[in-house]
């Protein structure tokens, strides 16, 4: 009886070993076809619930990540933020509130429109801003300078209002946010932006679509905008002999993460570093708090990557696929998976992902895009027919097909996971 059933085990082996010798070849055909030729892929993808890796194709390779990078910014958040957003540090004497910045990008934002801060001045006679207290710079490294006034790349701020950008709409009637800069707004026949070193915006009479521009931001602007909304009661200092050490929080941190992902803000996931680093420093520093994660929280990385922003902006970045996974699959062990996948766009159904990698009719990919000029990678969670849960990256770099091209290959393999594992 023992030596039927030890035959009957080694055949399901050998049954199971052959198909996933199968899978595998089925994978390996569709990822070194000529389609790829001349582009660089990396494809690393994980059974979490066996522990195994189901195929690995240079994942072990390092990629640009585009915004790939917010799922490690994402990372970060969950693990140093609390539930909800501290929005600033402030004390009190007498008549006077003294209010420290800590990098909260809500305050009177687009989508957000967060109005903690004027809620809290509005009892007080004058209001003291510390807004100096950051060392990132405006941009981050390897931005490119031609994107000043392109909507995804605001500059970087201690005290950000409005998301750091003038919003425009051109639809029954214009309306400019803030305000504080219809009187200067140049109306043109087309075209719309800024000047490369000025607040002067223009805009074309006959565009309809809402528009962003990112303002330059400084000390004089931050002075005229508080003053709009809080005449003659804002002031910016350098110091105080009150030390601001009470929090005052905004909306809970999900929120937050959530818009962040779903659209792939690149503003939302720089401030999100910053915030994070007010929990490390009285000085705001997003490089401290990738430095902290990837020395405790990520330390055991098979590959560290090479991490310079927040957003994934910069092609200094430079991340394996290996690297992705292993973190997703730390986030989908630490957190519930309705909370974890309510994070991210839904293939077909939801932020960059609406238009690509449907269901029809039920959704299958849980995960965060990225996109440059001849770069696309997708990682996160697919769920197979059988009800499996496959963490992947599936990273394409420097190719000249279009992206679509790119997109469509990607489908192809992920429907066949999906419906064969």
């Amino acid at each position: 009886m023992c030596k039927k059933l030890l035959g009957f085990l080694v055949f399901i082996f050998l049954i199971t070993s052959c198909k996933s010798t199968k899978s595998s070849r089925k994978l390996i055909k569709n990822v070194t076809s000529s389609f790829y030729k001349n582009q660089f892929t990396g494809i690393y993808i994980y059974d979490v619930a066996a522990d195994k890796v189901v195929y690995n194709y240079q994942g072990e390779k390092y990629f640009t990540p585009a915004s790939n990078a917010k799922i490690f910014t994402l990372f970060a958040g969950l693990k140093l933020l609390p539930d909800s957003i501290p929005a600033f540090k402030y004390a009190i004497n007498k008549d006077t509130i003294i209010i420290k910045g800590m990098g909260d990008p809500t305050f009177l934002h687009p989508f957000f429109k967060d109005s903690t801060a004027l809620k809290m001045i509005k009892n007080f006679k004058k209001v003291h801003l510390i807004v100096d207290n950051i060392s990132d710079k405006r941009y981050g490294p390897g931005w490119a300078w031609e994107d000043f006034d392109s909507y995804f790349s605001p500059e970087k701020s201690a005290f950000p209002m409005y998301g750091n950008v003038v919003t425009l709409h051109n639809e029954n009637g214009l309306n400019v946010a803030p305000q504080f800069f219809k009187k200067d707004l140049k109306i043109t026949e087309k075209g719309y932006g800024r000047e490369e070193r000025r607040n002067n915006f223009y805009f074309s009479k006959n565009r309809t679509r809402e528009t962003e521009i990112p303002m330059i931001i400084d000390s004089l602007l931050i002075t005229n905008l508080w003053n709009d909304i809080a005449p003659n009661k804002v002031a910016i200092i350098k110091e105080s002999n009150i030390h601001p050490a009470t929090t005052a929080y905004s909306i809970p941190k999900d929120s937050l993460f959530k818009r962040m992902m779903e659209v792939s803000d690149n503003f939302l996931a720089e401030q999100i570093l910053i915030l994070a680093s007010s929990t490390l420093s009285d000085t705001l520093s997003s490089s401290k708090v990738r430095k902290h994660i990837l020395e405790n929280q990520l330390k055991d990385l098979q590959q560290k990557p090479r991490w310079v922003d927040g957003s994934g902006l910069s092609r200094y970045n430079l991340f394996s696929p290996i690297s992705f996974v292993e973190v997703l699959t730390k986030l989908y062990k630490e957190i519930p998976e309705e909370r974890l996948f309510h994070f991210f766009p839904v293939g077909g159904a939801s932020g960059t992902l609406k238009n690509w990698f449907s269901g029809n009719p039920t959704p299958y990919i849980h995960a965060k895009s990225g996109t440059l000029g001849n770069n696309y990678n997708l990682s996160g969670y697919l769920i197979t027919k059988s009800g499996k849960v496959l963490i992947f990256s599936f990273m394409n770099n420097h190719y000249l097909h279009a992206n679509n091209a790119v997109k469509e290959k990607m489908q192809t393999t992920f429907e066949w996971l999906r419906d064969t594992y």
